[in-house]
């Protein structure tokens, strides 16, 4: 899995980028089919810094979300919770779509 950390109208210290990395490194465990994490810092306003999170996995949609901060690491923790709900629900609407087997289908006629 690659992830990529990237900061626009500034430069985030490698403090920072280690600790985003540790963070969305525990997204793994909601799909082990992940292909790659972008995460994009916007630091035009240092105030309230914008960070967007984008998950891709194979044979899934792209989950996407953006929150805003009092800091970079405020922001990330919300948008990690927003793309934790996503995959989720995802991962829910996968499992709840699966046929019983041969064998429930035994019990439910008989």
């Amino acid at each position: 899995m690659q992830i990529n950390i990237s900061a626009r109208h500034g430069h985030l210290s490698p403090g920072t980028q280690e600790k985003i990395t540790e963070k969305v490194e525990k997204l793994k465990r909601f799909n082990e089919r992940m292909t790659a994490i972008q995460v994009t810092v916007d630091l035009e306003h240092r105030d309230s810094p914008n960070v967007e999170i984008r998950v891709t996995a194979e044979r899934s949609e792209e989950c996407v979300a953006t929150a805003d901060g009092d800091n970079a690491i405020a922001a990330l923790d919300v948008a990690l919770h927003r793309v934790e709900a996503q995959l989720r629900k995802h991962r829910e609407k996968q499992i709840g779509h699966r046929l019983p087997g041969h064998k429930h289908l035994e019990d439910l006629e008989g």
